[in-house]
């Protein structure tokens, strides 16, 4: 211990200058009690009911032992002994009360939090047309509750950790004990712990950052702000971890297939879920390969184009300044820079601004003279695709950039090459040491029921990889 047996005279100096710290004097019996707490984060009503008030009330023998002011007078509140300063600081700046008892040289400190917060609500960037719509907020508490209500089981673990050296925000990892592979558990252990030397405030995207594969422009760690998603994952074998302050679950590990999967997958008719996955999957293609494709078409090759449409898109292009290649990479940034502002914006407005701006900028840009139509419809239409897998927005941007040059410099020997280059990267990708691609590409593929279709909910409830328990 860093220092024992410390008093209110050695504590003081430390919380000098802070305006919402508050001593409070009582009268314990014949002794003197003092109350030290900070009022911006302590809930003062469970102060004065379930601290003060029994206190104050009590008016028995003196006594001489702190054990039975915990278990006699402060029945409602639970209090435990502090016996360093430091641990003592650490819980006041976490919403505690301190409570000096001057005769009998003993620090207790009691749970009292009751700091404003956000009230659960419907996520914003998780909308579903069916099933739980149930959100989580910044509180870590309130998050950890509606994932354990969940599981009745003494199989879920929760981890705690304190991050930081001065913000000490509290982390949860939860995981399904016997579920989880304890590679994968050791794993995000580690890199919890890679951050835990930051000297700021840790939140989510710290440990995605330590977690996630260097050098690409997929996401190999994801993350959600719903209980019933972060719950899921949990009962599959995932780790999930939980950052106070921070509105969102990190999921470990993420896999490729899984940008692909919605809530409403699972809650609506298999039929309509498939459809919609289908069309998710041809979306990702056709924003990924349509411009270098066309590129390479319209610049190197293209005899392979009907006749009559060649003919029209001629007629089109005639009067467009610069070559191809230029006008497309042109309109590629156009239509991102509207997209990056409809999401800057605020909500009501974004999504108009978005589809308004795109609408002007294509006819201005037509009737300008600096694009043609078949480009502008080419570059919305790969907008459009890229909408419905959200979490690869920036991978289809960067690979779609990526080809288009490629197609631009070696026709379609360039757009087949970067084709490869993108199977063979996404496919050397790990998750916390997992393949990125698992399922596709293993001996699971034949047996796993929900990658580019949704088989029966009977059939893709197993645990979706092969723990290496050994490890």
């Amino acid at each position: 211990m860093k220092m024992e047996n410390f008093t209110l005279s050695d504590i003081k100096p430390k919380l000098e200058n802070m305006i919402d710290v508050r001593y409070r004097e009582i009268k314990f019996g014949k002794e003197l009690v003092t109350l030290v707490f900070i009022d911006s984060l302590c809930d003062v009503k469970l102060i004065s009911e379930n601290i003060i008030a029994p206190l104050i009330q009590y008016d028995e023998k003196p006594i001489k032992d702190i054990n039975t002011v915990k278990q006699e007078v402060l029945l409602t509140c639970p209090a435990n002994e502090v016996d360093n300063m430091d641990k003592a600081l650490n819980q006041v700046f976490s919403g505690d009360i301190l409570i000096f008892f001057h005769g009998l040289d003993k620090v207790l400190s009691s749970d009292v939090k009751g700091y404003p917060k956000r009230a659960i609500d419907i996520p914003i960037t998780e909308t579903v047309v069916k099933g739980p719509r149930e959100g989580i907020n910044e509180n870590l508490k309130d998050n950890v509750s509606a994932i354990r209500r969940r599981f009745k089981t003494a199989d879920l673990k929760i981890e705690e950790f304190k991050l930081g050296v001065r913000s000490q925000t509290a982390v949860n990892m939860i995981y399904l004990d016997g579920v989880a592979p304890k590679k994968l558990i050791n794993y995000v252990r580690d890199k919890i712990n890679i951050i835990n030397t930051s000297d700021y405030i840790a939140y989510a995207n710290d440990l995605e950052e330590a977690m996630k594969a260097k050098g690409t422009p997929f996401d190999t760690i994801t993350y959600s702000e719903k209980p019933d998603i972060l719950s899921q994952k949990i009962s599959e074998g995932r780790v999930i971890v939980l950052f106070d302050g921070d509105g969102f679950g990190v999921i470990a590990p993420h896999f490729f297939i899984e940008n692909f999967q919605t809530t409403d997958d699972y809650t609506m008719n298999k039929f309509m879920s498939n459809t919609a996955r289908i069309l998710r999957w041809l979306s990702f293609l056709i924003a990924t390969l349509v411009p270098g494709l066309y590129l390479a078409l319209v610049t190197h090759h293209f005899r392979l184009i009907p006749s009559v449409l060649l003919f029209k898109m001629t007629v089109f292009r005639a009067g467009v300044p610069m070559p191809t290649v230029v006008e497309l990479l042109i309109m590629i940034l156009f239509f991102q820079i509207i997209r990056e502002a409809g999401v800057r914006l605020p909500q009501p407005i974004g999504p108009t601004l978005s589809i308004v701006g795109a609408l002007i900028l294509g006819d201005a840009a037509v009737n300008s003279g600096l694009s043609s139509q078949v480009t502008v419809v080419i570059v919305g239409l790969t907008s459009i695709c890229s909408y419905l897998s959200p979490k690869l927005y920036v991978a289809i941007f960067f690979w779609n950039t990526t080809m288009v040059v490629f197609a631009a410099l070696l026709g379609l020997p360039g757009y087949y090459m970067g084709f490869i280059l993108l199977v063979s990267h996404v496919s050397n990708l790990t998750s916390c040491d997992y393949p990125y691609f698992y399922p596709l590409g293993t001996v699971n593929t034949f047996k796993y029921k929900d990658i580019v279709t949704r088989g029966n909910l009977s059939d893709i409830s197993e645990d979706i990889f092969v723990k290496d328990d050994e490890q």
